[in-house]
């Protein structure tokens, strides 16, 4: 008699990403900026790093993943876990602290590479998951709170937060006018179909469909902003599709609030980070290989003691 052991593949996949960039011819691009909020940060997901605490920094976030195939040898990430617009010029007040300094003080003139997440703490994300998280499966308490007859708050925040993301983008090229610059959009964190996967992610079979719309308008926004602005999309999330919260573990690239681990709930993982940076690199840098990266963790098969 067999068992199926998944082995985790963290380290591993890092490993065979150092092969993977002896590869890769260094110095193309001389100078990386990231700058982004906690999909971008990568909340829980080893190593955390100290600079400082409260940004819930991963060095094995999707930036580090880029700049490391890139070999890029400057490489800044202002990344940081509840960042919105306004944390691009301003400090923002973090716990622990200290703050973090304004992420566009990683700009300057010589930068040739920016990526870019942000826009999902402005339209209020966390909030909106506690308001519409539920123990009752057949109640609406998301449509509840956000609709009011034809009026849709989230949309209107989304609107609203559309050309705060242009300003961003307008900043970049300000500070850093050679920098190719490149917005990042979000992870599916619900299926494309169906009511979800309540209470793993425990929201409402009705409000479901209107979540799923929600984060579908945000992505919309984030490519129209980019697309006046002239940058390009990393067109994240339909990579993910199939890969939401509600998926097994070893296929899922954002983890469910019921049972999540190795990240932060309703966040990337990091198979999550690896798979954005390898969407990243597609657009970035197509020819640059990519072993080792986006590959689920090795399944095993082990006998079974007394078999």
């Amino acid at each position: 008699m067999l068992r199926r052991v998944l082995i985790a593949g963290a380290a591993a996949a890092f490993a065979s990403l150092t092969l993977a960039v002896t590869t890769v011819a260094g110095g193309q691009t001389k100078s990386y900026v990231a700058l982004g909020d906690s999909y971008t940060a990568g909340p829980i997901i080893a190593t955390q790093q100290q600079d400082p605490v409260g940004c819930f920094r991963s060095d094995h976030n999707y930036p580090h993943l880029v700049a490391a195939v890139l070999q890029v040898p400057s490489f800044r990430d202002a990344s940081c876990s509840g960042a919105g617009t306004e944390d691009m010029t301003e400090p923002q007040d973090v716990n622990p602290g200290p703050a973090n300094p304004p992420q566009f003080d990683g700009l300057d003139k010589s930068t040739q590479l920016v990526t870019v997440g942000i826009g999902g703490n402005d339209i209020g994300f966390e909030q909106i998951i506690r308001a519409c998280a539920t123990a009752d499966r057949s109640s609406t308490p998301c449509q509840d709170r956000y609709l009011r007859g034809s009026h849709d708050e989230i949309k209107d925040r989304i609107a609203k937060t559309g050309p705060g993301i242009g300003d961003v983008l307008k900043g970049i090229r300000k500070r850093s006018p050679k920098a190719r610059v490149f917005v990042v959009n979000y992870l599916s964190i619900l299926p494309e179909t169906g009511s979800g996967c309540w209470p793993q992610v425990p929201f409402a079979d009705a409000d479901v469909p209107y979540l799923r719309a929600k984060q579908h308008e945000l992505n919309a926004e984030l490519a129209k902003q980019a697309r006046a602005k002239k940058a390009k999309l990393v067109d994240a999330f339909s990579a993910s599709v199939g890969h939401d919260a509600c998926q097994p573990s070893d296929v899922r690239w954002v983890e469910p609030i019921i049972g999540f681990s190795g990240a932060a709930p309703l966040h990337p993982n990091q198979l999550g980070m690896e798979c954005t940076a390898v969407a990243a690199l597609a657009v970035i840098s197509p020819r640059t290989p990519t072993e080792g990266l986006c590959k689920p963790p090795a399944v095993v098969e082990s006998p079974q003691v007394g078999a």
